[in-house]
């Protein structure tokens, strides 16, 4: 049980540094965080910006690798 815990931490955590040279590599990924539906309001002195559909299609390709990954 401590092992497989171990193998997937190891997993996460390369995950994670792949996903930190891509974006020092590519600091400006095109259309993510602008994609139609996701929420921005600008008033006056303040504003609010929530990537409702950005999250919703990162939601979507996370869950489909992880389907994969772990499909015996």
């Amino acid at each position: 049980m401590m092992q497989e815990l171990g193998k997937l931490l190891v997993f996460i955590g390369i995950i994670f540094v792949v996903i930190g040279f891509l974006l020092i590599i590519f600091p400006k990924i095109p259309y993510i965080g602008k994609l139609p539906g996701d929420i921005y309001i600008e008033k006056d002195n303040f504003s609010f910006y929530f990537p409702l559909a950005t999250c919703i299609i990162l939601s979507i390709i996370a869950s489909l690798i992880l389907y994969f990954l772990t499909k015996h």
